[in-house]
């Protein structure tokens, strides 16, 4: 049968379609049950902005948190035991989709303290503790794209551990990342892991960029700078798109294919519009390709189911478009490394950000219900 919805048609297009939240209250609700059955979403992405939120609403945490507060557990024993189980039970929900899939789709990813990111060792150790301790095949540890993070996300992979690579913003740390991965599996199948198990991808931030290039065409404020604005996103990831299709063609990936390797597919992370000016699919519609997936917030998901276009692949062959894109930035004075840098910079800090209000959150609870407060 034909695919007669906007999200049914984006995924025979070659997306997977991930949804970019999680909480107890999606998994006990039947939400994200109801999600995989309805909307085709086969996957789901955490970070700790997403767990802060869902712990303000401490009702669904309630006998856990009773749990702890009577055993005189620590803050941060706490929220490991809350986060790891949320992403437990979530991976069973995916389990189904998993073993469909043959481990293609089906992942939910849990981030390591965003506080190691600088730290190569920290982030080893903590996605090995991750891994063991939430024990689900269908599980990936998140690992920033920083330069501590691209040996972390090799030394993951090499243990046959699946990695989800995130805050990812230019197409030359792309690359890197794109290396690691290639390292890390080739370090895995000499270890002995089976690879036809393992999967990874590499989460490409798209809106985050749009926003932080806006501000500064708005500031140069010439005509030729506003007409760049909401293009440089778009141009990014295709650029990236145009990378992973070279590098997964080389005589290098096709022995780590005969082996049983899946590629490394592309993620667009990011894709809430947040310039009310432009469509509020625009990072769905204009980044269709095939072997990608898209993790999007529930709003954007429910956006597209109920007006998304496509209109076929939008990015393969766009390269030259892009790098166009690119030297206009140039020409009207916009410094992208800068604007990479200051991203890469931003995104760890807003997650260490949430990491501690997560703290804050869990504390209070915890000291609310302590026995000395009865």
């Amino acid at each position: 049968m034909a695919s007669t919805t906007p999200l049914a048609d984006l995924s025979a297009a070659g997306v997977s379609i991930w949804l970019d939240d999680l909480s107890r209250q999606r998994i006990e609700s039947g939400n994200l049950a109801g999600l995989i059955k309805d909307s085709e979403v086969v996957g789901v992405t955490s970070n700790p902005t997403i767990f802060a939120s869902a712990f303000a609403d401490a009702d669904y945490y309630a006998e856990d948190l009773d749990a702890f507060a009577a055993r005189g557990a620590s803050v941060e024993d706490a929220i490991r035991e809350l986060t790891t189980e949320d992403v437990r039970r979530a991976c069973d929900v995916f389990r189904e989709v998993w073993q469909r899939t043959g481990g293609v789709d089906g992942r939910v990813s849990l981030e390591v303290d965003p506080g190691k990111a600088h730290d190569t060792e920290a982030t080893v150790a903590e996605a090995a503790d991750l891994w063991k301790t939430v024990d689900r095949p269908n599980l990936m540890i998140k690992i920033p794209a920083t330069p501590e993070g691209i040996p972390a996300i090799t030394r993951t992979l090499a243990e046959g551990i699946s990695v989800n690579v995130t805050l990812i913003f230019s197409v030359e740390r792309y690359r890197q990342v794109m290396d690691a991965y290639l390292a890390g599996m080739e370090q895995a199948r000499a270890n002995g892991h089976d690879l036809t198990g393992m999967a990874s991808v590499a989460s490409f931030f798209v809106s985050r960029v749009d926003s932080e290039v806006d501000k500064r065409l708005d500031a140069i404020g010439t005509d030729a700078a506003r007409n760049l604005k909401g293009t440089a996103a778009i141009a990014n990831a295709r650029l990236a798109y145009a990378a992973f299709l070279e590098v997964f063609s080389t005589e290098r990936w096709a022995a780590l294919k005969g082996a049983g390797a899946k590629p490394q597919r592309p993620l667009w992370a990011s894709t809430g519009v947040k310039n009310k000016a432009y469509p509020d699919t625009l990072y769905v519609t204009e980044l269709v390709a095939p072997n990608t997936v898209n993790t999007m917030p529930e709003a954007t998901l429910r956006a597209f189911a109920d007006h998304g276009e496509l209109h076929g692949d939008a990015v393969s062959g766009t390269e030259d478009a892009a790098r166009e894109v690119f030297a206009g930035l140039a020409h009207v004075g916009v410094d992208v490394d800068d604007v990479y840098q200051v991203l890469e910079d931003e995104g760890v800090k807003k997650f260490d950000d949430s990491w501690g209000e997560l703290t804050h959150t869990v504390s209070e609870q915890l000291t609310r219900r302590s026995p000395e407060q009865a």
